[in-house]
């Protein structure tokens, strides 16, 4: 583990020495050979060492006599069974009513059980004797990180990040401290990840050469990463034998391409041996990909596929594919549409080692969306589900603005009704667009980190219950003193969020280009695809088989038909289906344009409260952490009273509605 030295300069997180405690006060013994069991050796003798324990030797007992100790960490069997885990990362966890123990046949499975004891505390030791086996729900848990190795004169060192620079690069190569990258290994690993894609999907020529001869940059971060069982993958561009190969063409059925892509596969695998695979973004924003050569994305992920076949790797081959050079006045093109109508029809023509990686939501990591019709479409297709992890459109890390129960819907929606399987039971892997950085907190704002470990936990168990994660990692990271008043702040703050910025799932009306801020018609004559159409008589986007643009038709049933009628749509989804009258009444009994005042008043209240609650931790919370929040309160509430008066001020005028309770509308 990163020397404690290390550790001081950084915030522990969901891993302070106190969550260690209760395995630190105990004899352990940690039987077993091999990378990750030193680790989970490791962590016992520090845990050990500082709360005056005894890591005991492996195999050896205390006075001849019968081994005594009150935690075995053990590679070997299981249980009553006699069986080995089928897989390396479950681990059975029992308690014989004096003893608790961890089994698994592989070193994952044991740091993931020796993880689970540091959650459960005391408890681990207490309580009726038990038997339980626990097995990741999906086999890969994988966070994105869009990091710039050079930074970029637009993006900066991390597009999209909110949390400073990156962790693994700086002045354009790879950091040299691996003990900060080891200590996020170790984060992420106690929450359930096991896999970091290093580089932004958007890959820029200095980041391109990753691939080949600056791959010995990406190894130095794999070998930090392997000690906590996080497998390394690169994002790559499609044109790289262009680019890095000096080909005349990226064409994914030239043989010559073929051959060129084989080649640099097996240099990547020279340097590591248990590298992950790729991540692709092709012809989405301007990125290269196999329509220039009248190919479809089946064929460009095919090819990549066929590369790393005979290392085990995988391409995750993302769907945000869409015309970003739309004309507002085109009302038939519609960019929800955009992954259903280029995908769907080539269900089952991807290869077994391509993963169709898919954004939660149609659009682009909204405040409030349907969840993606890809997500049910293609059952002959192994597909991620994307969601993301850096608050972008959701308050930049600036808001508290907790997404476990945004992404807990999308796991628990089920395409084709209540009988059949959710999206969680249907999807094969869960990634998460980082929100990490170099900050001293990890995450910008310190309660930002929630949405990580709740991605992780979610990623491990994608029918949990968000909330006991919330508590999970609140009694971690800050203990059981203030766990009222941060669940208080925390677990409402994405409805909280939602009421002051744009209704009922419109989505955007943010500051063009960074994101942040209301800007009500920003994006709304763009190329982006991004509208509301607002008039004087209503707002909201049609997207009805009968009368709009289709969108609603891409569901199975029930879906297209809930969506499809004004009557039967949620209401908090009205206005990304339908184009209403401002007077038309929801389902609350209230009319869309007293919805619209009534959140936005209610919005900047709770962030107000929020606000307060956290001012009341003064001395509870650790000083630096307490700094900094009330830092971040003090701009969401500003923020939230701009996205009020610039919201409603907006709509009155819009509509000439006046506020039925007479609150100052601008």
């Amino acid at each position: 583990m990163p020397s404690s030295e290390s550790l001081d300069r950084l915030d522990a997180a969901w891993l302070p020495p106190e969550a260690f405690r209760a395995v630190g006060v105990r004899r352990v013994c940690v039987r077993g050979g091999g990378g990750l069991v030193e680790t989970v050796r490791e962590e016992v003798r520090a845990a050990c060492g500082r709360f005056g324990g005894e890591a005991v030797a492996q195999g050896v007992a205390s006075g001849g006599a019968s081994e005594v100790y009150d935690l075995l960490l053990e590679l070997g069997e299981l249980g009553a069974s006699g069986e080995l885990v089928g897989s390396g990362e479950e681990f059975t966890f029992a308690f014989d009513g004096s003893r608790a123990s961890v089994t698994a046949s592989g070193g994952a499975g044991l740091l993931h059980g020796l993880f689970h004891v540091v959650r459960l505390g005391e408890g681990a030791f207490s309580g009726p004797a038990r038997s339980e086996l626990h097995s990741p729900a999906l086999p890969l848990r994988m966070v994105d990180h869009w990091d710039n190795v050079a930074v970029h004169p637009v993006m900066g060192q991390v597009e999209r990040g909110y949390a400073g620079g990156s962790v693994f690069w700086a002045d354009g190569r790879a950091r040299g401290d691996a003990a900060r990258v080891r200590a996020y290994a170790r984060l992420l690993a106690a929450c359930g990840v096991n896999a970091v894609a290093v580089n932004n999907v958007n890959v820029h020529a200095v980041e391109a050469r990753l691939l080949t001869e600056r791959i010995g940059e990406v190894a130095f971060v794999a070998d930090v990463l392997r000690a906590y069982g996080i497998r390394t993958h690169l994002s790559v561009t499609f044109a790289a034998p262009i680019v890095l190969g000096g080909l005349e063409t990226a064409d994914p059925l030239d043989a010559g391409v073929r051959e060129w892509w084989a080649g640099a596969v097996r240099g990547v695998y020279d340097a590591i041996p248990d590298f992950g695979g790729f991540v692709v973004k092709a012809d989405s924003e301007g990125q290269p990909g196999p329509f220039a050569y009248g190919r479809s994305h089946a064929d460009g992920a095919n090819m990549l596929a066929a590369a790393l076949a005979p290392f085990g790797g995988t391409v995750h081959w993302r769907a945000f594919v869409y015309d970003h050079r739309q004309d507002w006045r085109d009302r038939s093109t519609d960019r929800a549409r955009a992954a259903y109508d280029h995908f769907a029809p080539l269900d089952g023509e991807f290869a077994e080692g391509a993963v169709l990686q898919v954004k939660h939501g149609p659009m682009d990591f909204q405040t409030r969306e349907p969840v993606s019709p890809v997500l049910g479409a293609l059952p002959r297709t192994r597909f991620a589900v994307e969601v993301q992890a850096t608050q972008e459109y959701t308050g930049q890390q600036r808001h508290a603005c907790w997404l476990g129960p945004m992404w807990s819907e999308v796991l628990r929606f089920r395409p084709t009704g209540e009988q059949g399987p959710s999206v969680g039971e249907l999807a094969a892997e869960l990634i998460a667009v980082s929100n990490v950085g170099d900050d001293p907190f990890w995450t910008g704002h310190p309660l930002a980190q929630a949405n990580l470990y709740t991605f992780g936990r979610l990623a491990w168990q994608p029918d949990a219950e968000p909330l006991d994660i919330l508590d999970e990692w609140i009694r971690l990271t800050y203990g059981a003193g203030p766990l009222a008043e941060l669940r208080s702040i925390l677990a409402t703050s994405w409805a909280t969020y939602e009421k002051y910025t744009a209704p009922l799932g419109v989505g955007f009306m943010v500051q063009p280009g960074h994101h942040y801020g209301p800007s009500v018609d920003g994006y709304e004559y763009s190329p982006w695809g991004t509208y509301h159409f607002a008039d004087r008589d209503g707002v909201g986007v049609d997207r009805s088989v009968a009368t709009g643009t289709g969108y609603a038709g891409q569901y199975g049933e029930p879906w297209a038909s809930v969506y499809e009628s004004v009557e039967s749509c949620p209401d908090e989804l009205l206005l990304f289906f339908h184009h209403v009258p401002y007077g038309h009444v929801l389902k609350s009994g209230k009319t869309v344009i007293q919805h619209i005042y009534d959140t936005h008043f209610e919005g900047v209240e709770e962030a107000e409260e929020a606000r307060r609650v956290w001012a009341g931790l003064k001395g509870v919370v650790d000083p630096e952490r307490f700094a900094r929040g009330v830092e971040r309160f003090e701009e969401q509430v500003r923020s939230a009273r701009e996205w009020r008066d610039q919201v409603n001020t907006y709509f009155f005028r819009k509509s000439g509605i006046a506020d039925e309770r007479g609150r100052v509308v601008y």
